[in-house]
């Protein structure tokens, strides 16, 4: 009953010794096919063959801004809120708010350019509001300000349109960006 318990458990357990990090198995070179070299960190290594690499100490308070790096990151994909802005200083948040739109165009390189063009001719007006250049398929889109009420893009909308050069600019509701 012992031989065969321990021949038992010396199958079971020869496999488990005998098993490659998936790393390794994945540049292991096979006759007839390409040849895989991996360039990463110790840590994504570790990640992906489950196991455990000593962590380098996270720098805290002080030292860590001085640093200039973020310690935590966050997603991009959420909308609601975005990490402390660097070229400021102060914090900024994704709220519901009105842009003008000042150009709507087609898909071509000509769209683009003219986008591009409308958003430097509202940049030299009104330097003060920010200018935001997308394509949103199909079309090139130029919109400009972070207006959180309907009352503040009005204003810059009426200047917009009596000085003649912005005749299909409209307001659009829209996510904006807000610094407190």
């Amino acid at each position: 009953m012992r031989t065969s318990l321990f021949l038992f458990a010396l199958l079971v357990t020869l496999p488990l010794g005998a098993q490659q990090r998936y790393t390794d198995l994945l540049q292991r070179p096979v006759q007839g096919q390409g040849k895989i070299t991996l360039y990463q960190s110790g840590k994504i290594t570790s990640l992906v063959n489950g196991t455990s690499v000593p962590q380098e100490p996270v720098a805290v308070g002080k030292r860590a801004t001085q640093a200039g790096g973020h310690i935590a990151s966050r997603s991009t994909d959420s909308l609601d809120t975005l990490p402390p802005a660097v070229k400021t200083g102060s914090q900024r948040m994704r709220v519901n708010g009105y842009r003008i739109q000042v150009y709507s165009g087609d898909n071509s390189r000509k769209g683009k350019n003219e986008a591009a063009a409308m958003g430097r001719r509202v940049k030299a007006m009104f330097p003060e509001l920010s200018v935001y250049t997308h394509f949103i398929s199909p079309h090139w889109i130029c919109r400009v300000g972070d207006f959180r009420t309907y009352e503040e893009a009005s204003e810059y909308f009426r200047q917009m349109r009596e000085s003649g050069q912005f005749a299909e600019a409209v307001m659009v509701r829209s996510k904006v960006t807000v610094y407190y």
